[in-house]
């Protein structure tokens, strides 16, 4: 069995790479190491993959390069590539979101038609939702973004469906809820939190620390988007989340206890495009993926805070 996975030097694509290695799949991997993303940290998150002789890296650009050698002979494709950040994907930098999680997208799916896949899973995001005080989240709910950010993973979720119903792509997209664990992006609230910790920084805290998140570990990640891989049903969407609601502060406190340090908070505004609350309505995927999130809070933690020592301040 042989699967692509787009993004794979990325921190869901990697655990994923590693896991369907362990299956016993042929896994092909590409990613392009953005900018934004040292990429000391991509090559290290690539480290237990480079020798196995089921794996195969491509680096390159899929709004760019011809993809059809990438799809041929696959059975399940992983869409995980994608230009992330809520608050960077204002003015100008847009463009980089229609390139890279639109445009990408797209010529992902157009090489994929009649090719006999057997499914192609899309990572998409809770921020799709937008703001909304109407939780949890449900997948038959009204999506309404409030970041251009939220407006290109959506665009993406659109264009699986397109696909599907247009070209019999078989295509099945997940929307994550704030994913962490070991391997995290620099730029997501765990590791800067922690990283900052290390250093006795001041850490950034915007809005009032009231606001809530679905907190998802990683390999419950990995298990749901294996899982939508399988499911014998196409053009669905699933929520992928944690199983319940914590405040940052809650959050705070906790990490605070693993490291055995009090944080120095910088309070500051709420900035365009956050949203106050996030919780996933997982009933959708428990009943047809068999979704069943393990890892607590607190445990997850501190399997992060022990990688973001292995890899130094």
């Amino acid at each position: 069995m042989k699967s692509l996975i787009t993004g794979v030097a990325g921190f869901i694509g990697s655990h994923l790479a590693e896991r369907l290695l362990g299956e016993g799949h042929q896994v092909c991997g590409i990613d392009m190491f953005l900018e934004n993303y040292p990429r000391r940290l991509k090559e290290s998150n690539l480290s237990g993959l480079t020798g196995h002789s089921r794996f195969k890296f491509v680096e390159g650009d899929l709004a760019q390069m011809d993809l059809t050698e990438l799809v041929q002979d696959v059975s399940y494709v992983f869409h995980l590539a994608g230009q992330p950040g809520v608050r960077a994907s204002w003015g100008r930098e847009f463009d980089h979101y229609t390139r890279n999680n639109i445009l990408a997208t797209q010529r992902l799916l157009e090489v994929c038609k009649g090719q006999g896949i057997r499914k192609f899973v899309y990572a998409s995001s809770s921020s799709v939702y937008g703001d909304t005080e109407d939780l949890p989240m449900r997948e038959d709910s009204r999506p309404r973004p409030v970041s251009p950010y939220g407006v290109s993973k959506l665009a993406g979720e659109y264009l699986c469906y397109l696909y599907w119903k247009s070209f019999a792509v078989p295509t099945v997209s997940l929307r994550y809820f704030t994913v962490y664990g070991p391997r995290q992006r620099p730029d997501m609230f765990f590791h800067i939190f922690m990283r900052a910790l290390c250093r006795n920084e001041e850490i950034p805290l915007y809005d009032d620390g009231t606001q809530s998140r679905d907190f998802t570990f990683c390999s419950d990640i990995v298990e749901g988007t294996l899982a939508a891989a399988l499911y014998p049903g196409c053009g669905e969407i699933f929520n992928l989340g944690g199983g319940s609601r914590t405040s940052l502060f809650e959050a705070i406190k906790m990490v605070e206890d693993i490291v055995g340090r009090r944080a120095r908070l910088n309070k500051l505004a709420r900035q365009q495009g956050d949203v106050r609350h996030t919780e996933a309505e997982l009933a959708r995927a428990r009943e047809q993926l068999g979704y069943s999130p393990r890892m607590a809070l607190k445990e997850g933690l501190a399997q992060e805070w022990e990688w973001i020592k292995r890899i130094g301040k």
